[in-house]
């Protein structure tokens, strides 16, 4: 009788690591969130969803592979959005196994090209993670064909959906049909505060709604949110708290706060367990930029 090989999935959480907060001009005290990195795995092969930022996290993701996964031949890494925070581990786990190819959408390669951009990647990136902490060279994924599709072992089909706008342009969510599994990236949040930064408008923000029901309708039964608490688990709850955060931060716009800190300690007081508040504050100082008509 042939063996059942049965598709199954993980999630490491990298942990939020110390940064430099250039935005806000604070060098210390400050985090980064924590980053979901998915691992769908057969018997013997296995599909990475997103990496880590720096070198000792993603030595972390490797570690935790090898002991989740064992002997599993890494065949895919798949990179959800443009955003670092998601790729930079690429080229660690592409040493590690050497033969894994890393993909993404045509749209997130351009977001990728614009964000390593010498002038851009240094003044950002490097600012945020500085002296050496980020593994060079970095790789950059390939295209997905024009199906958006692949396959692990030609049997299990694997889609990216463009879902538009989320915490940044260009976004996708990677969903598994065979585990009704959407890996969502930076579409969807666990219990970490969002990043409105580029979502900095009404409009931008009704995107991101719609990008999250585009999640809720493929029926998914496991849903990834892109940075979540390490204990989370991975519940279809994440998608309704990811589009009601949003329409809370523009009922409290509708309010008129007279100043960014206004607006950040209006949403701490609603969120008062959510992890990081630092994106908080740049989310309120980007919707302060934004022309008045424009934010709520």
């Amino acid at each position: 009788m042939a063996a059942h090989s049965p598709l199954r999935f993980a999630v490491h959480v990298a942990p939020p690591i110390p940064c430099v907060d250039f935005i806000n001009n604070v060098k210390e005290g400050n985090t980064w969130s924590p980053i979901s990195c998915t691992l769908v795995y057969s018997d013997t092969e296995a599909v990475l969803v997103d990496t880590p930022i720096t070198i000792e996290q993603t030595k972390g993701l490797i570690s935790w592979i090898d002991k989740v996964a064992p002997n599993r031949k890494l065949s895919y890494i798949y990179i959800t959005h443009g955003h670092a925070d998601h790729f930079l581990g690429i080229s660690q786990l592409v040493q590690r196994h050497p033969g894994a190819v890393p993909l993404a959408t045509k749209a997130t390669i351009q977001h990728i090209k614009q964000q390593l951009e010498d002038e851009y990647f240094q003044n950002t990136w490097e600012a945020f993670f500085p002296v050496g902490q980020i593994h060079k060279p970095i790789t950059r994924p390939k295209p997905l064909p024009d199906s958006n599709e692949f396959k692990l072992q030609g049997r299990w089909v694997f889609k990216a959906i463009e879902v538009g706008h989320s915490d940044t342009y260009d976004s996708s969510v990677l969903w598994v049909p065979d585990l009704k599994l959407a890996v969502c990236g930076d579409a969807v949040y666990g219990e970490v505060h969002q990043m409105l930064f580029e979502a900095n408008t009404k409009s931008k923000r009704e995107e991101w709604i719609r990008a999250v029901e585009k999640v809720e309708a493929l029926g998914p039964a496991y849903v990834v949110p892109g940075h979540r608490k390490a204990e989370e688990p991975d519940g279809v709850w994440h998608l309704a708290n990811t589009k009601m955060y949003l329409l809370n931060w523009g009922y409290l716009l509708r309010d008129r706060p007279k100043d960014p800190r206004e607006l950040y300690e209006a949403m701490i007081k609603l969120y008062p367990n959510r992890f990081n508040r630092m994106p908080v504050l740049w989310s309120a100082k980007a919707a302060f930029q934004a022309p008045e008509q424009a934010r709520f």
